[in-house]
Order: C-alpha cells, then structure tokens, then sequence
C-alpha cells in the first residue's frame, strides 16, 4: 500500500482525516503488511495513525521525506523507540562503482536524474530546475520564510561561501538582513537537509560550541546551481577545482559514515595565524582522524607540513592526507594516500 502525499488530492484527503488510512487498510483483502508513505512531512497528524497501527496491528511503515522540519516543529508524534532513521543521499563512488567519474561529480554533483542525463545543456536545466523547486516546495509551500527576495539572495551567497568558516555579520551585510535572521536561514537549510554545518574543533566542547562552524551544501552540482556557476567550466590545478574537490571529500566521508552507522563526529582545526586542517574526526574507541585534502596530482612535504605540527599537539590522532597523487607515502607523521583508498576501499578509516 503506498501514499503519496505530493498529490494534491491525497495531502488534502489525509490532512483531513488521517484515520482514512487506517479505514483504508482494514477494508484491503489481504492486508498489506507494509504500507509506504512518501513525503509525510505533509501531514504531520497522520503519524498518531500510524503509531495506532504498529501497536495494534504490527503494520511495518517505510516513511520518506525531504524535511524533517515541518515535523520536528509541529509538535508530531515522532514514533521514539518505534522507528529507525536513515539518510538518503545522492549516490557515493561505491554506489557508482565504474561509473564514477571525479570530474564529472565535482562539476554537476550525483543526484541520480543529473547522472542519467547525457548532455551537458540538460544537466544544466535539471540542476537549475532543482534549485527552483527547493525554493517552491519547501520554502514557499511550506511557508517558512515570509520575505523570499533576501532568502533567495542568501542561498546564492551561502553557495559562494561553501566550505568556508562562517561569517554570519558579512553574510547578513550581503544579503540585507540581521545577524539571527542568518542564522535562522542556516537552520533552514540544515532542516530541509540542504546542506551540514561542520563545527570548529576543540579539546573543549563548550569553547567549540562559541567559533564559528563551516557549512557545506549536500550536492557539489546543486551548489553550482544555487551561485549561478554552472555556466563555468572546473580546471584541474585551479583553486575552484581544489575547492570543489574537498568539497566532494567531506561529503563522501559524511555520507559513507552514516551509511555505515558510525558515530563519528566531524569538525574542522583552524588557529589564529591561519594554520588549517580540514577535516578532524573523533570515532568512539579509535584514534582521532586529522585529515588534510589536496587536489595536487603531487604532494609534498609542504603540504602536509602543517598537519604534522598539528598531530604533535592533538592527542590521540593519526595524520592523513588525501589527495590526487596516486602514490601512497608516508611523510613525517602524515599518511599520504590517494583519495580512491579511503572512499572507495574504506581502508583505513573504517
């Protein structure tokens, strides 16, 4: 049995009598087992339903949606200790397998429809049309910002600062709004999981809390789309490629943990005088990852030099570098190692 509340028709009928499920259910012959509700974010209510149904009856429920806000907002019954959460990502290089190309992934992202589409005109289209209906579906329809012109400002900002520290006060200046108003678009984009905010790292969790996070966009195509870049071409050796680059590795590393159901948690280390690395992960009962991303078909021990001097003074870490240089080598107390090896092969953070 299967809802799909994206219909006008069907959010409209539950919305006003969510026990319509349930009366639908009892008059099938034979009942159906599982029942697939797409988009149920829609209509809140119709979680007690189901909640009635898994305890009366035993009904298995596969519930999908691309916000969670509109639940966590409204009070929704969220089924605690009744259902598993998973994420649905756009599709990792182990998914893709062969398929995989880096290029390609950097410059129009792994949604599956923009995989499947052939020319470069229609990627382009699709990335555009999927912005737009971000901004339709789940922030007009959803009426969660009242004034659309500086949201729609903000997102094409929040897209050129992608995989940077935040600066909320510049970003509002940009955008013509206040300081919390920023913010609150943050939480918007996280809610329609648009995007995650990676926070700065610190031995102390408290002062960790008070500097200011990154934020990186959930697809590198849709990114493109929402700073209007699709248009320019990503050269290899160029700063904009070694950008989209660690952008691609954040994602996967992030998308590969939750599928794999790690506890882990990332952050980024940057100081005072500059000094970066961007990527810390602490994994439960394992050592602490530091991790620095090159897009350099050649590494050297001044790029991993930093990292290094950082490993000496974290505790508990082992120091990495990925990048594009195909040959695996051990520099100081950093491990170099081409991205394939980790994202690909899972070894040997997993």
């Amino acid at each position: 049995m299967t809802l799909d509340l994206l219909d006008p028709a069907q959010e409209d009928l539950y919305a006003r009598s969510p026990q319509t499920l349930k009366e639908k259910w009892s008059a099938l012959e034979p009942k159906p087992s599982w029942i697939l509700i797409d988009e149920v974010q829609k209509v809140p209510r119709l979680l007690n339903v189901v909640h009635q149904m898994i305890e009366e009856h035993g009904v298995l429920f596969a519930l999908t949606g691309s916000s969670p806000r509109k639940l966590k907002r409204g009070a929704a019954n969220l089924l605690a200790g009744r259902a598993f959460v998973y994420s649905l990502f756009p599709l990792t290089t182990v998914e893709l397998g062969d398929r995989f190309q880096l290029n390609e992934a950097l410059a129009w992202g792994t949604l599956p429809k923009a995989l499947h589409l052939e020319s470069t005109d229609d990627k382009k289209e699709f990335l555009r049309a999927y912005a737009l209906i971000y901004l339709k579906e789940e922030i007009v329809a959803e009426q969660i910002v009242r004034n659309l012109t500086p949201f729609r400002h903000f997102l094409e900002v929040a897209a050129q600062c992608n995989g940077q520290v935040i600066n909320y006060s510049k970003i509002a200046k940009d955008v013509g709004a206040d300081v919390k108003t920023v913010q609150s678009y943050f939480t918007i984009l996280e809610d329609t999981l648009v995007g995650i905010r990676i926070p700065a790292f610190h031995l102390s969790v408290r002062k960790r809390q008070r500097t200011h996070p990154k934020f990186y966009f959930f697809d590198p195509g849709v990114k493109r789309a929402l700073e209007h870049t699709l248009d320019q071409e990503l050269y290899p050796k160029t700063f904009t490629y070694g950008f989209a680059f660690e952008h691609f590795v954040v994602l996967e590393l992030h998308r590969l943990a939750d599928y794999r159901r790690c506890d882990w948690t990332f952050s980024y280390f940057q100081t005072t005088d500059g000094g970066e690395i961007d990527l810390v992960i602490d994994r439960p009962g394992k050592t602490r990852l530091l991790i620095e991303i090159k897009s350099a078909d050649r590494v050297t021990e001044r790029d991993v030099a930093a990292l290094n001097r950082f490993q000496k003074a974290i505790p508990h870490s082992e120091a990495f570098c990925l990048s594009l240089d195909p040959t695996p080598k051990k520099m100081g107390a950093t491990l170099c190692l081409p991205w394939q090896h980790v994202l690909q092969k899972g070894s040997p953070f997993f």
